[in-house]
């Protein structure tokens, strides 16, 4: 457990677990690992000389990448994560003996997971923001309606099965069909 890289590899597991679990909660097993594997990171980072800017320098990296994938900025803290992370990853054994240091190659395998996961989860980002909308108020607008009752000067449409109050310049007779403009809170502008 003790060796730098093996070290290393717990402790992003663990942070990866834990960041799994917090954004989808339920199943449990991203947190226990998670758990497990970042307690065993931490023994093992007692007693490794490390240098703990370093490690706060990697944690906020992944903390960014966190964020990105939370609340998207379009790359910029993700870009910022996978940068903090690297050099933190680099610079985090404080001891220039060689049987202390982590793999380059590890460091950069690592890095590149994480920026591919980031790219997927952009990519996932931008899909779902072209799609058109499905559900809510937004979706009434420029929608057809029946007028199904004129009663008491307050005219009731149907509309995808639902009746709504409108608002209407004109005179309306039940049976006219109408479009609707915009949505003022429970009244419809047609």
């Amino acid at each position: 457990i003790t060796n730098p890289s093996m070290a290393y590899m717990l402790l992003l597991v663990g942070i990866y677990g834990l960041i799994f679990e917090f954004s989808s909660p339920g199943f449990g097993v991203g947190g226990i690992v998670g758990g497990i594997c970042l307690l065993l990171a931490l023994y093992a980072i007692q007693l490794l000389p490390i240098s703990y800017s370093a490690l706060a320098l990697m944690l906020l990296g992944l903390g960014l990448m966190a964020a990105e994938a939370f609340s998207p900025s379009w790359g910029v803290l993700g870009v910022g994560g996978v940068i903090a992370f690297v050099l933190g990853s680099i610079m985090l054994m404080d001891t220039e003996l060689p049987g202390y240091q982590i793999a380059l190659p590890l460091i950069l395998a690592l890095a590149a997971v994480s920026a591919g996961v980031l790219i997927l989860v952009l990519s996932l980002l931008l899909r779902s923001r072209r799609q058109a909308v499905v559900s809510g108020v937004a979706t009434l607008i420029g929608e057809i309606a029946e007028v199904v009752d004129t009663s008491g000067g307050k005219p009731l449409v149907a509309v995808n099965g639902e009746l709504w109050r409108i608002r209407c310049r004109e005179s309306l007779a039940t049976g006219d069909r109408v479009q609707i403009q915009s949505v003022s809170g429970l009244l419809l502008d047609v």
